[in-house]
């Protein structure tokens, strides 16, 4: 794999191979997205279907549209929408992932184009998609601005980016590592470096500077009463997710 513009940062991607195997384990060091899958899939599902004219609740909604799961895991997101329907790549710069990730969509019936690779090279090499899924990735690289410019250029006209990320304030300090990775240990101590946080109004700027247009954004919101997440349209103090256009 080439990173042409330096934004992989090694120390980050060494954190997630060494987690790679557990992916699919719901008890595991990934649990905190299996809780949050259903709500990120509700607001991707949502906004792909208004950007693009689909019905929800045809049996393949996202059939035609190229989709890209970039930092895709061991495939979280990448299966739900091939099954609606999309033609998908999911690549991920951590090389371990992938093989956990195509064992996993193979044992369940599934056909997607999973790649050890950086959006930068993809974008270097042409590639363009319909969707862009940037989830939780970019407070883990070097260069946000260089990252997000790529992003902009994976789309296509009219396209659409879905960007989730962690607030920066005292309060997702509190919650995101204290309590995440040192008293709920659900994640390794020093998954997450509170100092690449990035505020939604630095990410909208960050976006707005690489071409794009920031046309929504949702806090998740995680409800310790229910045990549960929610999307909530003021709360975007710790988790949030941003949608965005390329012109």
């Amino acid at each position: 794999m080439t990173d042409k513009t330096g934004t992989i940062d090694p120390a980050e991607i060494a954190k997630f191979e060494a987690m790679a195997a557990e992916w699919w384990d719901p008890n595991g060091k990934f649990r905190p997205l299996h809780m949050m899958n259903p709500v990120r899939l509700d607001y991707i599902t949502r906004q792909i279907a208004a950007e693009f004219g689909r019905d929800l609740t045809a049996e393949r909604p996202f059939e035609g549209l190229r989709l890209l799961d970039i930092g895709c895991g061991g495939g979280l997101l990448s299966e739900p929408m091939a099954r609606l329907g999309a033609d998908v790549v999911g690549a991920d710069a951590a090389e371990r992932n992938i093989p956990v990730a195509q064992v996993h969509a193979e044992q369940s019936g599934l056909t997607i184009d999973y790649r050890h690779t950086s959006a930068e090279a993809l974008a270097a090499a042409g590639e363009q998609f319909d969707v862009v899924l940037n989830m939780e990735v970019v407070e883990h690289v070097v260069d946000p601005q260089a990252y997000l410019t790529a992003c902009h250029d994976l789309l296509k006209s009219g396209g659409l980016m879905l960007c989730s990320t962690i607030n920066r304030n005292p309060k997702s300090f509190a919650m995101a590592i204290v309590g995440a990775e040192y008293i709920m240990r659900w994640l390794p101590k020093g998954t997450h470096e509170w100092s690449k946080f990035i505020t939604p109004d630095e990410l909208f700027k960050m976006i707005e500077i690489a071409g794009l247009r920031p046309v929504d954004r949702k806090g998740y919101v995680f409800n310790p009463i229910s045990w549960g997440w929610s999307i909530s349209d003021r709360d975007l103090s710790v988790n949030y997710v941003t949608a965005s256009i390329r012109p």
